[in-house]
């Protein structure tokens, strides 16, 4: 059998064309391209004002910093998400809370966010957990109840939508991050988006050392010395960057739809299997699946599964993190359902080049694999 990999992204001519404009103009670091990139993204999901940089860290961290993040703060953040969305509290000097999830979405559980506000509370950070977008109304009553912004995680959910509205555009602000595994990818790269002209402004220059843009400068008909107002980050993306994320806009409701094609495959299979269940699909939601991650048995190890997939040449692997058992966080309240989800979600192989006969060979191995590892 062949060797299956659990994501691969989907390139083409196009990438190289618009990558190849990029190297002809000369102008390789943040410039034109990555303003055709904003653009194309902010048009994509109706808001205002969208600002590249180099990862979605990056973006999450400046989004705290544009709503005035200080060392007495408290953020909330959904528990079961990769550490960066607490990190870009702590690097702030924050202190991140983390909240418990929903055991079918895998997202923060809006019945368990009052409880952990105090008046030291700022912000909520939901995250779209593998392209499903949290339940943002009663989150948003929340926020507006208790004065407090929203900062929505939406690393994996570009085109996601919650009841029409696209991830990203509830809140006050949304992240994105275009990492390999993402939905469409630059390598590495992030994105902010936001509708606050205020906000957008101040993220823009801390993302460039707290100054004007070198693109910006060029095109200015007076020549001007940047002046240094914050102490800002060289948090900018590539124009070559920016050209494959171009390219990529342009494919983005293709690769979703495959990916909504194989999901519904796969759930079809895996309702016939024992020892693991299918992802949920809210029906508040448009999820674009950018991973498709199970729930294996309790009485299932699942690491012993994906050893043994590693085996047959078949990578899978964890979903993603309960961030409060971190050392990093010196974290003591526990998140039961967020740990349960951490220790039975199996990520399996789900991009828009894999076909429904690779599927079929892996779900003749899987079954196999889990009543052994039962």
């Amino acid at each position: 059998m062949k060797s299956i990999n659990l994501a691969r992204p989907f390139f083409d001519n196009d990438e190289i064309q618009e990558v190849q404009k990029v190297l002809d103009s000369g102008w390789v670091s943040q410039g034109p391209k990555v303003k055709e990139f904003e653009e194309k993204v902010s048009n994509f999901i109706g808001v205002k004002y969208a600002i590249a940089v180099t990862n979605c860290t990056c973006a999450l961290h400046l989004a705290n910093l544009s709503i005035g993040l200080t060392k007495q703060d408290e953020v909330l953040v959904a528990d079961y998400t990769f550490p960066a969305t607490g990190h870009s509290v702590l690097y702030c000097g924050a202190r991140p809370v983390f909240v418990d999830v929903d055991q079918k979405t895998y997202n923060i559980d809006p019945e368990k966010i009052e409880a952990s506000i105090t008046p030291k509370t700022k912000a909520i950070i939901p995250v779209h957990t593998f392209g499903q977008c949290a339940d943002m109304d009663p989150i948003m009553e929340i926020a507006e109840k208790h004065d407090l912004f929203v900062i929505e995680d939406a690393a994996c959910a570009l085109g996601s939508k919650y009841k029409k509205k696209f991830a990203g555009s509830i809140g006050n602000i949304g992240c994105f991050s275009f990492h390999a595994r993402k939905g469409i990818t630059t390598g590495e790269g992030g994105m902010v988006v936001t509708n606050n002209k205020e906000i957008a402004e101040k993220i823009k220059y801390l993302s460039v050392f707290g100054m004007k843009t070198a693109w910006e400068r060029e095109t200015k008909k007076s020549f001007m010395i940047p002046q240094f107002f914050d102490m800002g980050y060289n948090y900018k993306m590539s124009d070559i960057s920016a050209a494959i994320g171009v390219a990529q806009m342009k494919k983005i409701e293709r690769i979703i739809k495959r990916k909504q094609e194989l999901a519904k495959y796969w759930d079809n299979l895996l309702d016939q299997m024992d020892f693991i269940s299918k992802p949920h699909n809210s029906k508040k939601c448009f999820h674009v699946y950018q991973s498709y991650v199970a729930m294996v048995d309790k009485k299932i190890n699942r690491n012993a599964v994906i050893e043994k997939m590693a085996e047959e040449g078949i990578q899978t692997q964890i979903g993603t993190y309960a961030s409060h058992i971190q050392p990093v966080y010196r974290y003591k309240k526990k998140c039961r359902v967020s740990f349960d989800i951490y220790n039975r979600a199996i990520a399996l192989p789900h991009y828009y080049s894999l076909n429904n006969k690779d599927i079929d060979e892996i779900s003749g191995i899987l079954p196999k694999i889990l009543k052994g590892a039962s």
